[in-house]
């Protein structure tokens, strides 16, 4: 096991937080993202969807955990500093008031373990309201409405190399879980590459950050603590009482003929072997949220998600919360899903840590936002990369499949590079 600080002493508060919210009046036009300043990888904070949602910069308190007990430690250390804190908050909505942003490894014993940033300053928006939220530890801060950050610098010339496997070796690993699930060992596990980046210019998150909001507006765009990435899949979210997730599992490829793609995601929602795939996912998940909520709705058929690059087979599960329990919490009853591990999961991560030859580090992890009510969004890490904190030129891309007795290990290289090209292609966009 790795052991790792569970507290991070040149940012832990030996003070009360003390956070003012106040609304926000930005000029017509205005983009969240846009607000963003120059600063390092690991203190630019994001969580943005169609325009709304969070952004922040700058540390004013910090947590990182490792081991097994890792969101415990998390949760803890949140509700003493919210439980403490001294709080102003004029706007009064979800994600307003003291906020922390978290990222948590996929496994217990990786270096890369969890970690809560409470940064200096957050930008929300949700809908027609804005609002600035200013944290500090030495008395009531002063709001100044924020101005656009500076100018986003492009990587530069960026080149990409074959990771811990090679794609022929990936394939010969989606082989041997292929043989190992029809033999009966186990149902389906999920196998992620990953893909070694290097840049010219330093990597600034913000540039990755706008092309992928451009291009996958329906995704939740993220940074925390140098992880960036354009999820997909809505791990849980906990607002007022409701619960709800949302399942993907189940994955083909788009060609940019729409008459053709929809012929693509018909033969998808046909597929046995996604269909199949999409349904252990959907019950691991429904199974975790059982236990803290009543008035369950879990569709019996999946919708066709379109993204700009790819179609998933998707779920939409609900759920009204029947006890206290955080969004944080709920998220690690949820982890590991069988979208990001397998079934049965004791089973499915043996073999997957067995076959992928790499650390996952955060990558397939709960990522997201939690405020001092526990009300949060967590999604799964994926379509993402970490810049690496050692070398801003430098950054792991990730991206898995799922395998089931059906699949085809060409076909899985191919979804593989697939889902890689969200993060090429920010990478590589033209300034």
């Amino acid at each position: 096991m790795t052991s790792l600080p569970t507290s991070d002493p040149d940012t832990a508060p030996h003070a009360p937080l003390v956070t003012r919210t106040v609304p926000l009046s930005p000029a017509d036009g205005a983009a969240l993202l846009a607000f963003l300043p120059a600063t390092t990888a690991r203190d630019t904070t994001s969580w943005v969807r169609r325009g709304d949602g969070l952004v922040g910069w700058g540390r004013t308190a910090s947590v990182s955990a490792g081991g097994p007990d890792r969101f415990e430690v998390l949760e803890s250390w949140w509700r003493s500093v919210a439980g403490s804190a001294v709080v102003r908050d004029e706007v009064d909505l979800p994600g307003t008031g003291p906020v922390a942003f978290g990222s948590v490894s996929y496994a217990a014993e990786s270096p890369a373990g969890a970690t809560l940033v409470v940064p200096e300053v957050v930008v929300g928006r949700r809908g027609e309201r804005w609002w600035v939220t200013t944290t500090s530890t030495d008395g009531l801060p002063v709001v100044a409405e924020p101005v656009s950050g500076s100018p986003v610098e492009a990587p530069g010339d960026v080149t990409f190399a074959d990771g811990s496997l090679s794609p022929t070796e990936f394939a010969g690993a989606v082989g041997e879980a292929v043989r190992r699930i029809q033999a009966g060992t186990l149902d389906k596990v999920v196998l992620a590459r990953d893909l070694d980046v290097r840049s010219a210019e330093p990597i600034d998150v913000r540039w990755l950050l706008a092309r992928l909001a451009e291009s996958y507006g329906s995704t939740w765009v993220f940074a925390v603590d140098g992880l960036v990435g354009a999820t997909p899949e809505m791990l849980v979210r906990r607002e007022k009482g409701l619960v709800t997730s949302r399942v993907l599992a189940g994955t083909i490829r788009r060609t940019g003929d729409d008459e053709h793609d929809l012929a693509l995601a018909a033969s998808l929602a046909r597929s046995s072997k996604d269909l199949e795939e999409h349904e252990y996912a959907v019950r691991s998940v429904a199974d975790a949220l059982a236990p803290h909520c009543s008035s369950m709705n879990v569709p019996e058929a999946p919708f066709v998600l379109h993204l700009s690059n790819v179609m998933h087979l998707a779920t939409d599960v609900a759920g009204v919360l029947t006890d206290a329990t955080s969004s944080l919490a709920l998220a690690a009853s949820l982890h590991p899903s069988a979208a990001v591990c397998g079934t049965p999961t004791a089973a499915a991560d043996v073999l997957l840590r067995e076959l992928e030859h790499m650390d996952r580090g955060r990558y397939a992890g709960p990522v997201g936002w939690m405020d001092a009510s526990g009300d949060g969004e967590w999604g799964i890490a994926l379509r993402c990369g970490a810049v690496s904190p050692d070398d801003d030129h430098a950054m792991s891309l990730y991206a898995g499949c799922g395998i089931v007795a059906g699949s085809v290990p060409e076909a899985e290289v191919a979804e593989s590079d697939a889902k890689l090209i969200p993060m090429r292609d920010a990478l590589t966009a033209p300034a």
